[in-house]
């Protein structure tokens, strides 16, 4: 009789064990599903053409542009400043030497525009252009004006059109902002000038950027279905594809523009002061300003 009992206990042993494992698993993998954020599918190792490492992978049929080494401007969908200076150098990168260069990336017809994307490139910064004691720099050609800031710095953006202040309500822009002086941050634009938020995913690098190769990435995706939007920057310090995320903000709402509700409100784009960039946009853009420096191998992929 004992022996039956204790075969009656070990079972009752193993079908409680089984039942507090059973609930443990279900309760890790409703917690993983319903509680967790949903990671943004990777794969790890992934190179580009140019052998860059990719945060995120090209998403199934979405768009690549690689630019062309050889010959940079020959692309009909590819721009950049009239006033711009541009020289090859001897290692295969272009010298550029302007106030304001836009190097800018059109969708050609019949394609889907730029919204989620990672924009890649190699940069090597010569030096500032000194802007002291000149007002030469308070507006740009081709008729553009520029509502941020001035100082010596990088900007990879997209999600809008024309920066024009003759169609203001195209220049919606998420900006990636590198400056100079090792600080990083994200700054939205609602419309051109008069949409511009302050910086937010601010953040400095404690090493000097300048007169060395290294890379910068931006990326954008939305997220909550679309209700939301993801920014994330990276940099390849050493030019050795070792990539280190520097900033990331989220949009949900509530950054808003940083001009008084009557300049806001003057450009008549129906829309909020906090509003959150989810579209996509005809023209990605490659931005320095006051900068003399190289570049080589810049990328935009749809992930």
């Amino acid at each position: 009789m004992k022996i039956s009992d204790d075969a009656e206990q070990r079972k009752r042993t193993v079908l409680v064990i089984s039942g507090i494992l059973i609930f443990v698993t279900v309760f890790v993998l409703l917690y993983i599903r319903f509680v967790l954020p949903p990671p943004v599918p990777q794969e790890k190792g992934l190179m580009d053409r140019f052998g860059t490492l990719q945060i995120y992978p090209t998403v199934h049929g979405g768009r690549e542009w690689f630019i062309n080494m050889e010959d940079p401007f020959g692309d009909k969908f590819v721009s950049i400043n009239s006033d711009t200076s541009v020289n090859h150098q001897s290692d295969g990168s272009w010298r550029v030497n302007g106030s304001k260069v836009r190097i800018r990336i059109e969708t050609p017809p019949g394609q889907e525009e730029w919204k989620n994307v990672e924009m890649t490139g190699y940069v090597r910064i010569i030096s500032p252009i000194s802007t002291t004691g000149s007002n030469e720099y308070s507006s740009q050609s081709d008729g553009e004006e520029d509502g941020d800031s001035l100082d010596p710095h990088l900007t990879w953006r997209a999600r809008g059109g024309r920066h024009n202040d003759m169609v203001p309500c195209e220049g919606t822009a998420l900006n990636g902002d590198l400056y100079i002086d090792g600080k990083v941050a994200w700054k939205k634009e609602i419309w051109h000038t008069g949409g511009y938020t302050d910086a937010r995913g601010v953040s400095e690098i404690p090493s000097s950027i300048l007169n060395k190769w290294i890379g910068w990435k931006t990326i954008m995706y939305n997220i909550e279905n679309n209700s939301a939007v993801k920014m994330e920057s990276y940099l390849d310090m050493d030019a050795n594809n070792n990539w280190v995320k520097v900033s990331e903000v989220e949009d949900k709402g509530g950054w808003y523009a940083d001009t008084s509700d009557e300049i806001f409100r003057s450009a008549n784009c129906g829309r909020a002061k906090d509003y959150i960039v989810t579209n996509s946009g005809l023209i990605a853009t490659f931005r320095a300003d006051n900068l003399i420096f190289d570049f080589k191998n810049l990328s935009i992929r749809e992930i």
